[in-house]
Order: C-alpha cells, then sequence, then structure tokens
C-alpha cells in the first residue's frame, strides 16, 4: 500500500512567482511528459495508483500540489489563485523541466485548471485527459451569475463567494471530520448540495457511504490540510467571475486530442454537448462516484493507457 513517504519525495520547484511541492517519477523517460493536476479538497497523492501504470508506460509523471495546497505556497491575495496564475504554474513546470509541451490529466478543479491551460496556452499542451468536470462553455453571464440563477443562492459556489472566510473556517475547524465524510463513493446522483450542506459535512458524526481510501491513505489528506488550511483551496472558487473575463480573450474551441472519463453515480452533471466545444474528445464513463481514479484505480488506469497507446500508433 502507498502512503505518502513511499509514495514520492517531493521536491520545492521556484516557478511563476511561488514554491510548489512536487512529487515526480519516470525521470529516465525522457521526452514523454505527464502532468497530474489534482482537484479540491486533494493532494498529489489523489494519484497515487495512477503514477506506477504511467511510469511503466513509458512517462515521466510529474504531480504537482498546486498553490495553496500541501507545502506550496499561499498567496494572501485571492486575485492570485485565478486561471491566469494556476495555468502560468503549469507553465513554469515544464519550463523548469524543459519540456515544450506535455499530456495533462485533471480531475474536479484540475480538470477545470487543464481546460483553462488549453485555453490560454495551447501550444503547451500536447493532450488533455479530465475526469469528472467536463469544459464548461463560458456562456454570456459570469458564471456566479449563471450559477446562482441555475442552483440558487445557497449553492457552495455562490456561498464561498458571498461570505467569504466562513466556509474556510469551518473546515479548518474540523478538518478531519470534513475530509472523512467528503471521501465517500457517492450515491446515484441528485440535485447539487446548497452551501450549508457542504459544510455540514465538516459537522455531520455519521458519515454516508463506503469510505473512498484505507485510513492509512486519508490520513495523507487530513495531515496536508491541518498544515495548509483551506483559504487557499477555496480562494480558486473565488475567482469564478475573474476567470470569465480572462477566457472571453481566447478562442473557446479545443482542438487537442482529449480523453473525457465521468462517473455514473458523481452529482458533477456530464456535458450533452461536450463534443460542440471539444471536437477530438472521446468519451468514457466508470459506474463510480466523483473520486474517479480512487474509487476505480485499474479501471481508470486501463482506460487512460488504452487511449493512449491508440494515440501513440
Amino acid at each position: 500500500m502507498f502512503t505518502l513517504d513511499n509514495f514520492l519525495k517531493p521536491t520545492m520547484i521556484k516557478v511563476n512567482g511561488v514554491e510548489l511541492e512536487v512529487f515526480e517519477a519516470g525521470r529516465e523517460n525522457t521526452g514523454k511528459p505527464i502532468v497530474l493536476c489534482h482537484g479540491w479538497p486533494e493532494h498529489a497523492f489523489s494519484w497515487r495508483h495512477q503514477v506506477p501504470a504511467l511510469v511503466k508506460a513509458g512517462y515521466h509523471v510529474i504531480v504537482p500540489n498546486q498553490r495553496g495546497y500541501g507545502r506550496s505556497s499561499q498567496p494572501q491575495d485571492v486575485s492570485a489563485y485565478d486561471i491566469e496564475h494556476l495555468t502560468g504554474d503549469l507553465i513554469g513546470l515544464l519550463d523548469h523541466y524543459g519540456y515544450s509541451d506535455a499530456t495533462f490529466v485533471g480531475h474536479d478543479w484540475g480538470a477545470t485548471v487543464v481546460w483553462g491551460l488549453a485555453l490560454l496556452h495551447p501550444n503547451r499542451v500536447s493532450k488533455i485527459i479530465n475526469l469528472s468536470v467536463p469544459y464548461q462553455a463560458r456562456g454570456e453571464k459570469p458564471w456566479l451569475e449563471f450559477l446562482e440563477e441555475l442552483f440558487g443562492p445557497d449553492n457552495y459556489f455562490i456561498h464561498f463567494n458571498r461570505q467569504p472566510g466562513v466556509a474556510d473556517g469551518v473546515f479548518e475547524d474540523n478538518t478531519e471530520q470534513f475530509l472523512r465524510n467528503m471521501f465517500r463513493k457517492n450515491e446515484p446522483p441528485t440535485e447539487p448540495e446548497p452551501g450549508m450542506a457542504l459544510i455540514n459535512l465538516a459537522r455531520r458524526e455519521r458519515p454516508l457511504g463506503q469510505p473512498v481510501m484505507s485510513d492509512e491513505e486519508l490520513d495523507v489528506f487530513i495531515s496536508a490540510f491541518k498544515t495548509s488550511g483551506f483559504r487557499g483551496s477555496v480562494n480558486w472558487y473565488r475567482n469564478l467571475d475573474k476567470n470569465w473575463h480572462i477566457l472571453g480573450q481566447v478562442n473557446p474551441i479545443i482542438n487537442h486530442p482529449t480523453l473525457m472519463i465521468y462517473g455514473e453515480k458523481d452529482p458533477v452533471m456530464q456535458s450533452p454537448n461536450l463534443s460542440d466545444f471539444v471536437p477530438n474528445v472521446h468519451i468514457e464513463s466508470l459506474d463510480c462516484g466523483h473520486w474517479i481514479q480512487q474509487e476505480e484505480p485499474e479501471k481508470t488506469n486501463k482506460i487512460i493507457l488504452k487511449w493512449l497507446h491508440e494515440l501513440d500508433k
């Protein structure tokens, strides 16, 4: 079983005005970089099942704790977590390792960053593999306004923005309980939870659903967030409207070869028109919830490696 100690040894790398805690393996596989981008509230360790398989397949695997997570930098300014900064960090990693481009893999918020990277820096991306969160078309209304009309004022995206500091504090006061309740296998999809329902995960004494990982594995996440807190990671949500304005300046079509993997029990909604904006997409789904690569690691690896192999023929 992987623990953080025998997973990989991290290196602190200076990029884009911050330091990132970066785990890597397979450096001997020069010329085939693949960068794995975690989601919220996660950690580079969420890719522990994918790293050995990708190294064996010949890839140089680079797994950062993105800004606001783990031992990576925690800028105080909320705007330091916008899509330009987050994607700029990934470009900085490519430059550090001397790569002109790479395959990027994202889950949850990591997927959102990878979509943004392909839009803002298309020449630095060779292939895209995203899990759970599909490409979000920009639309005519800023995202917060759109989400509030769709889900109401208590949706957690709205709550994080309208009441800054509240959710962060609750999560930090109840870190272990929140994460133990969060990393559960989802029941069939339901309507997205309102803001307070998500916050109440930090207070719920009896968790719902089966755990996604062992106590030993979960301890890695708990320890990391007890050190970092949640403010930096929640600040990613507080840049939604700024990101909407930034992405209005670029071509909204992503032409890169793309693999999209959904969880059939994931509350995150699938996109019915993904191919309109990502025409070279291949879509797969697995019988699992939101934490796809941790709930179904072997099946996730099989799908990813098969798709990569077919493209490399």
